[in-house]
Parts: C-alpha cells; sequence; structure tokens
C-alpha cells in the first residue's frame, strides 16, 4: 500500500504528466500519443513516456488499434476504472457508505424513499453553498448563466460533466461520464435514484420545480455517459 501510494504520488508531481491525464479526463475518447504531443507541444517519445508512466499507475490503459488510413497500428489511451485514492492517514469511506445504504435499504420502500430525499436536499444544498460563496444570485440569472453555474457545480463534484442549452427550445441536455458512486451503483440499492435525486437537486436550486428525464445510464447497454433532458421556463 505505501510502495503504490509512493509510486502514484512520485507519477502526479510531475506537472505536465498531471496535466496530461487531465486532459485526457475531459475528452470521453481514446487519446494518441500524437494528440498529445501535438496539444502539449512535446515531442511524441516524451508523451509516450508521459502515458508510460500514467499506465504503470493504473490511472490509464492502452490498446493498439488500427486507424483505418494504412500503416501501422497506433496506441490509443483512455482512463482505467482503477480508483486512485490518496489518504492520509487511511479512511475507509467507502465501506462507511455501503453500511449506511445497506442500512437504509433493509427499511424497505421507506428507507429507500429517505435516500432519495436525502440526496435531492444535498444536491440543493450543494449549490447554494457553491453559488454563495461567488456571491451569485439564481434570480438574477438568465438561464444560459443558471447553465454554466451547473457546469462548474458538476465539474466540482468530479462529474465530468457535458452540458447542452438550446435557447429556443428552452431545453437542457445534461451528461455525466464520471459516476462518483460507481463502485457501489451496480449493487447497492438506491444508489441510482439517490444520485439522479442529487442532480435534481442542483437543478431545482436554480430552476424551481423541474424534474430531470433520465434518457441513458452508464450502467445499462454499455453506455458511456448518464443523460438527462429537462425543459426549462425562463421566469
Amino acid at each position: 500500500m505505501e510502495q503504490q501510494t509512493l509510486k502514484i504520488t512520485g507519477v502526479l508531481s510531475d506537472p505536465t504528466r498531471f496535466s496530461i491525464y487531465q486532459y485526457i479526463s475531459r475528452q470521453h475518447r481514446d487519446i494518441t500519443v500524437q494528440e498529445i504531443a501535438d496539444t502539449f507541444k512535446i515531442h511524441t517519445n516524451v508523451a509516450r513516456l508521459h502515458l508510460s508512466k500514467l499506465e504503470d499507475v493504473a490511472m490509464l490503459v492502452s490498446e493498439t488499434k488500427k486507424t483505418g488510413k494504412g500503416g501501422r497500428p497506433s496506441r490509443f489511451y483512455s482512463l482505467s476504472n482503477e480508483v486512485i485514492s490518496l489518504q492520509f492517514p487511511y479512511r475507509d469511506f467507502q465501506r462507511l457508505s455501503e453500511i449506511a445504504i445497506e442500512s437504509l435499504a433493509s427499511f424497505g420502500e421507506e428507507g429507500k424513499k429517505a435516500l432519495i430525499a436525502t440526496g435531492e436536499k444535498f444536491g440543493y444544498e450543494s449549490a447554494r453553498e457553491f453559488v454563495s460563496s461567488l456571491g451569485g444570485e439564481p434570480e438574477h440569472m438568465v438561464p444560459a448563466e443558471k447553465v454554466k453555474f451547473i457546469e462548474k457545480i458538476a465539474l466540482n463534484q468530479g462529474l465530468n460533466p457535458e452540458m447542452n442549452y438550446d435557447d429556443e427550445k428552452h431545453e437542457i441536455v445534461f451528461r455525466i461520464f464520471n459516476c462518483t458512486f460507481k463502485e457501489l451503483a451496480p449493487t447497492s440499492l438506491g444508489v441510482c435514484q439517490m444520485h439522479h435525486a442529487f442532480i435534481n437537486g442542483i437543478f431545482r436550486f436554480f430552476f424551481g420545480d423541474i424534474k430531470l428525464k433520465e434518457e441513458g445510464n452508464m450502467f445499462q447497454r454499455n453506455e458511456m455517459a448518464c443523460t438527462y433532458t429537462t425543459v426549462v421556463v425562463d421566469s
């Protein structure tokens, strides 16, 4: 455990390497060595070294694929499914979450309702605290400004979001490419519903009594993201 922690901190201590990891985490697709070299204006050998070190600590995975343009196959890099957690001293908050969720699940339908209600409350409060810290006032914002704030909150929550707002239809399409409860959601009762409620609480803070409609779920049909849509009214 300690040796792996030292190895990870050593890999991430390089500012360029850390920036490369952040760049890849935002792309939602496979990345080549050449793209990293071009983006960061470094030699391909240096780009390959950075990517290899990130792969060595399981932060990235790679595979060789043909590009369809002829020539030799290229190596493509993407985020791994490994969770990197650095804590001093060690704390097991994932286990605590499992205990809490299973305890609520033992109360049946009432426990599930409590989980969803709590999720929405925390989503609403996280939005309120974030906006308050920046001195913002939602009642003075147009919808496009509110959408930008929601995107910032989602970034802060590590959701790796993508947001599109159609001004004519007043429709928002909201996608998250990282579930912060990914390890619990597939097996723990109600986690997806709770997280949906959490996100709905964020939207409710800005737009009032609206509901997000789930269009896609990353744990179903092997989708890359959870996708939500909603229609808002400009008040």
